[in-house]
């Protein structure tokens, strides 16, 4: 199990009435709705860097968009 750290937050009312009822209605703690937001939001956030990334590379003339593989597409397609 990972090491946890207590910590205060403060929410508006009506989010902190949302976190109430989501935690009631799938049975879970305070905490482990917190940790599902969170984890959605890094996740978002990884997200959005990736497709940053592949713009940018797209973009980039001098990016090599071959794999170098050594397949042609007609043999890639077996694969």
């Amino acid at each position: 199990m990972t090491r946890a750290e207590k910590v205060t937050v403060s929410l508006p009312t009506p989010l902190l009435s949302f976190v109430t009822a989501y935690q009631e209605s799938h049975h879970l703690s305070r905490s482990e709705v917190v940790q599902q937001a969170l984890q959605a939001f890094q996740e978002a956030e990884l997200a959005r860097a990736y497709r940053e990334s592949a713009a940018e590379m797209q973009a980039d003339s001098l990016f090599d968009t071959d794999s170098g593989h050594g397949l042609s597409a007609s043999a890639e397609a077996a694969w």
